[in-house]
């Protein structure tokens, strides 16, 4: 029995040398080490042999098999090298040609306007928030003060995919979301993100549109913390130059609620004003249903849309630009001081 190995490991290793290619070192190994090789149905001959005989028989096979798979490695190493060896002398490469141009991309302009207020606020001691976009109307109007009668939804009423639920209209589902979850504790946050709702078909209006909302909560909140707060963002976004108008207007979720107007020079070097954004005290009902004592806390709130400060930051003339994705448009943002 032990020539009948010793003749197989012969077999083996002289088709293993004489092999040439990987494809038929691949066959030699099929033909021996496979389910169904050579030394496999070796071990299907043990039951023929007596009990004594065994052990040794069965380990003479595994050392059988350990040559021929020491063999095979190094056959393969062997052959993998000529193969490499044989495409590198087939191949030339010439080093006097240019080299491949990678392209530096560029942060969406959006994207930088989000991130430069994400840097401010947050060096400001705020926190960012975010939220699912597709809302319960529960969070996205209940608890902004916007019960299931009330006229200012016919604004906002937009996108539902149930009686429930629909793409939020702006990000105030994450100031509530964001309440309940401190439980009466002190907050200040921002909440960046994506809103939809129907609007104007025009140059300066979109379906979709980015909004970042901020919200203050705690003890002693003036309306002077809210002014400063916008200010220092005005000038932050659009030089230190710029001053800021409040004039009074109407929110379901803030009162008193103001509209902000930015100064700017106009070319005959008189003073205008542009309106970037609302804000306003929070509504004592929108924090009794927060989870607020409304006798305890006090709050402001402001949101912004991301695509009205880039507008007017970059100068832009058409916010479908922001979602064209042309290369030609979002190239001239590379360097971009945020």
């Amino acid at each position: 029995m032990k020539e009948s190995l010793e003749l197989m490991k012969n077999k083996a290793l002289m088709a293993i040398t004489q092999a040439e290619n990987l494809e038929q070192l691949e066959g030699i190994r099929v033909q021996f080490l496979s389910k169904k090789g050579e030394v496999s149905l070796l071990m299907g001959t043990l039951r023929d042999l007596p009990m004594e005989e065994r052990p040794s028989f069965g380990a003479e096979v595994n050392l059988l098999k350990a040559s021929i798979e020491e063999a095979l490695y190094d056959k393969k190493q062997i052959l993998e090298e000529q193969a490499l060896a044989a495409i590198l002398e087939k191949e030339k490469i010439d080093v006097t040609l240019p080299g491949y141009q990678f392209y530096q991309g560029a942060i969406h302009p959006l994207n930088q306007v989000i991130e430069d207020v994400e840097d401010l606020f947050v060096g400001l001691g705020y926190e960012v928030a975010e939220g699912p976009e597709l809302e319960n109307d529960h969070y996205n109007f209940e608890m902004m003060n916007l019960d299931k009668e009330h006229p200012a939804r016919a604004m906002q009423d937009s996108f539902y995919t149930d009686e429930n639920h629909l793409l939020r209209t702006h990000t105030s589902p994450v100031q509530a979301r964001t309440m309940l979850e401190k439980k009466g504790k002190p907050l200040r946050i921002i909440c960046p993100g994506k809103v939809y709702r129907r609007d104007d078909d025009d140059p300066t209006h979109s379906h979709q549109f980015t909004q970042i909302e901020g919200l203050v909560i705690d003890e002693h909140i003036t309306f002077a913390n809210l002014k400063d707060a916008l200010l220092t963002m005005v000038r932050h976004l659009f030089g230190h130059d710029r001053i800021i108008r409040l004039r009074p207007s109407y929110f379901p979720f803030t009162e008193p609620s103001v509209e902000v107007d930015v100064s700017y020079q106009k070319k005959d070097g008189t003073l205008g004003w542009i309106e970037v954004l609302g804000a306003g005290r929070v509504h004592p009902r929108v924090l009794e249903m927060g989870g607020y004592d409304p006798k305890k806390f006090q709050g402001f709130a402001f949101g912004v849309g991301v695509e009205r400060i880039a507008i007017l930051k970059y100068k832009i003339d058409d916010i479908r630009h922001f979602y064209l994705n042309d290369i030609r448009f979002l190239s001239q943002f590379k360097g971009v001081n945020r």
